[in-house]
């Protein structure tokens, strides 16, 4: 693959910052929970200093609940330890304006300690590392991923006071593919589109969904890493547009009863020419013989690896029968009740996870499809019969129904281990325990109702 094309060059920035254009840039990571973390810069300082040097930050942002309170277990960083800071290294790749902040640009960041190691549990690394590992192979990888979200009229402020209840949907009744539903958000949802072209971003289209006031704006397939760190700044920017236009939006895989939000991974292969790895004309099913093994690997690996996945409490109400989130670790050719369906033609001839919710970790979900895959190519396992019919029907295995599930599987794992080494096997787990202990310390809405008065 060609070398990567930044949306806006060091030079181009050095232009903007001198012509008083641009006076700010933001240099952020992502972190566990797949949310941008960093600083904003002087533009002409990080053009001097933090550019080549880089720039600190507190190591316990890899090792802290969503509501960054510090917690036990982590090796990486601790009160022992005294929480002292990693590095922050900019990547020149990904440096973009940010249009709907004025005067502002954005670079993503590795992460590494003082010694120039780069810190393993940082998702970003995680998934170069299986990328360098399909590298090996003389493999690049393409992804795209769709994420799913839901527009109320309320500011995000209204609905913190209204502990999220009683919000008023941006559409009232299901706007799937509904022209006239998504004409009635569009000053938000072109904002949210313009914005990200003016980022570099490459912009599909925008559709309504299920949900009540549910949307979904697709971007264009680019090579893996460069979609995840795309993906991180659209949804960044997608929620900071909308506060600016008095409504809120939530990527949460399910906010109520209702459809939730899907973050559907697609994935193809690349060889050292440009040639699709994953297709074969004459196959049935369009597939070669290395994306039977690849795609026997997604199926022997989902359950062990669903924690990066779906890496909340929340993410496991969506895998419910009927709801277009799967249950059963099955594939299909276009086949939407699997997990993972085989979909396109030619060079478009690629894999979709259906697994993940919006609330997914880019890096992390799409290293565990690389690590699936390359499983089931290096111990050449033998892809089963597709599911023709309903999967949700089928005997097929099921995937992990609750978060506990999930992370016993994935610290018990083998093929996690080998993949991702201990290190990152015991953070994540970790990350899994410290939510699995909020939630059952918590006493919900839900057992209020039920228990106040009838109990």
């Amino acid at each position: 693959m060609a070398e990567r094309t930044p949306p806006l060059s060091v030079e181009e920035l050095r232009v903007l910052t001198d012509e008083d254009r641009i006076d700010t840039v933001v240099l952020a990571f992502t972190d566990m929970q797949g949310r941008l973390q960093g600083k904003r810069f002087d533009a002409r300082f990080f053009l001097d200093e933090v550019l080549e040097r880089g720039t600190e930050g507190c190591n316990y942002l890899l090792a802290v609940d969503v509501d960054l309170n510090t917690v036990d277990g982590y090796a990486m960083s601790s009160w022992e330890q005294g929480y002292g800071d990693f590095a922050m290294h900019a990547d020149p790749a990904t440096l973009r304006l940010v249009p709907w902040q004025p005067g502002t640009a954005m670079v993503n960041a590795d992460l590494a300690w003082h010694d120039g190691t780069p810190v393993a549990a940082s998702p970003r690394q995680i998934l170069r590392r299986q990328l360098d590992r399909l590298a090996e192979h003389g493999w690049t990888a393409l992804a795209a991923t769709e994420l799913e979200f839901l527009v109320f009229n309320d500011s995000y402020e209204q609905a913190w006071d209204a502990g999220y209840r009683g919000l008023t949907p941006a559409n009232r009744y299901n706007v799937d593919y509904s022209v006239l539903g998504t004409a009635r958000v569009e000053p938000l949802l072109r904002a949210i589109r313009r914005g990200m072209s003016g980022a570099g971003l490459a912009v599909e289209s925008a559709k309504g969904e299920c949900n009540l006031g549910q949307h979904e704006i697709v971007f264009r397939y680019d090579d893996a890493l460069t979609t995840c760190d795309q993906h991180v700044v659209y949804k960044t920017g997608a929620k900071e547009i909308a506060a600016q236009h008095g409504s809120a939006l939530t990527f949460m895989a399910k906010y109520d009863e209702r459809e939730g939000n899907s973050c559907h991974v697609h994935l193809s292969l690349r060889d050292a020419e440009g040639r699709p790895v994953l297709a074969d004309a004459s196959d049935p099913y369009g597939m070669s013989a290395t994306m039977r093994h690849f795609l026997a690997g997604q199926l022997a690996a989902l359950p062990d690896l669903t924690l990066l996945h779906a890496p909340n409490i929340n993410s496991y109400k969506r895998f419910r029968p009927g709801s277009f989130a799967p249950t059963a670790v099955a594939w299909g050719p276009d086949n939407r009740t699997c997990a993972l369906r085989v979909l396109g033609h030619g060079a478009g001839h690629r894999l979709e996870n259906r697994l993940p919710g919006g609330d997914v970790n880019p890096y992390l979900a799409v290293a565990a499809m690389i690590a699936a895959g390359l499983h089931g190519v290096e111990q050449r396992l033998d892809l089963p019969e597709p599911c023709l019919g309903n999967a949700y029907a089928g005997d097929a295995e099921h995937v992990p129904a609750t978060l506990r599930e999930a992370a016993d599987r994935w610290g018990a794992s083998d093929i996690a281990r080998a993949a991702f080494g201990g290190e990152v096997v015991e953070h994540y787990r970790t990350m899994a325990r410290v939510e699995q202990d909020a939630y059952d310390a918590a006493v919900t809405d839900w057992e209020r109702v039920r228990s106040f008065e009838r109990m």
